[in-house]
């Protein structure tokens, strides 16, 4: 088939190639504006557009999609499917309406549960024990079109957000392959949605890593790992930012406030929470490289009594 494939992230990315392996004529990939990124602030490629220049295949980097003048130009490559990964902006109906085999989209969710932008770092951070990747028929709605394919992935205990986004792009790039097969046979077959049972998640910004220490230490420990590796989850020390990268958790309190390091031993460092104490295995110190508690403690002098800032 000719396809216009959509998308921006590394996510993204596994799907491409997939369609690539799979003999499918890309005849486009569309992708957001280059950004700039780091200290230098140096213009960086999106992932995506680095994939396609990769294989020769023409990019296309409009501000908004929903102009007229990306529509004339879409309509010129006289796509069979357009294909979408996590590209970042809502299409509008005629773009879903110009391929004869439709727009379909490769959605890191079970849905109905987590439309929306952040699916995966949501399925973390509220102690799901399955996620997965949702083909589904694109409608205007966000994330409201019909299913087509679904491949369920269990979260393994100290799942993070970077690990699950890896294998949920492993999984999606095969399922959409094998749902653009069925659909080229006919054989494809379209489910709607439940709207009683959906759900919608928020952008993941870096404020939300800020911890609320009167949390439980299961809710803690769940966002770290669910905002790992951005935009991290962090608490103050020494008028500084500390980064936790790992912790664990022990079911047991103290009579230390919340937020309060209540012991510390070679291996860890121990923080009393609103329910249970935090475990700390892995921080970093503003200015600092990300270590073991271990490295930690032999060059910062930190005592119990200690109370980390919110």
């Amino acid at each position: 088939m000719r396809v216009i494939f959509m998308g921006t992230p590394d996510f993204a990315t596994a799907t491409l190639e997939a369609v690539l392996e799979a003999g499918h004529e890309v005849v486009l990939v569309v992708t957001q504006p280059d950004k700039p990124k780091g200290r230098g602030k140096n213009v960086q490629f999106p992932p995506v557009k680095e994939c396609a220049v990769s294989h020769g295949i023409e990019v296309y980097q409009p501000k908004r999609v929903r102009e007229p003048e990306c529509m004339e130009h879409l309509r010129n490559y006289r796509p069979d499917m357009i294909v979408v990964a996590a590209f970042g902006q809502i299409l509008p109906r005629e773009l879903l309406e110009l391929p004869p085999y439709g727009c379909i989209n490769v959605h890191a969710s079970l849905l109905p549960k987590y439309r929306g932008a952040a699916p995966i770092q949501w399925a973390v951070i509220n102690g799901d024990e399955n996620s997965g990747v949702t083909i589904q028929r694109m409608a205007e709605g966000i994330d409201t079109g019909d299913m087509i394919a679904k491949v369920t992935v269990a979260l393994e205990p100290k799942e993070t957000g970077g690990s699950l986004f890896e294998r949920l792009a492993t999984a999606g790039a095969a399922l959409c392959v094998q749902a653009m097969a069925d659909i080229e046979a006919g054989k494809a077959v379209y489910l709607p949605q439940d709207e009683t049972q959906a759900t919608h998640v928020s952008m993941i910004k870096k404020e939300m890593g800020r911890i609320d220490w009167s949390m439980s230490a299961v809710a803690i420990e769940r966002l770290i790992r669910g905002l790992n590796p951005w935009p991290s989850a962090y608490t103050g020390l020494g008028g500084k930012t500390l980064k936790i990268w790992e912790a664990d958790v022990l079911s047991q309190d103290t009579a230390y406030p919340h937020g309060t390091i209540v012991k510390i031993d070679k291996m860890s460092i121990q923080v009393q929470t609103g329910e249970g104490i935090l475990v700390l295995r892995e921080v970093q110190l503003e200015g600092k490289k990300r270590m073991s508690v271990d490295a930690f403690l032999r060059g910062y002098d930190l005592q119990q009594g200690t109370v980390l800032k919110d």
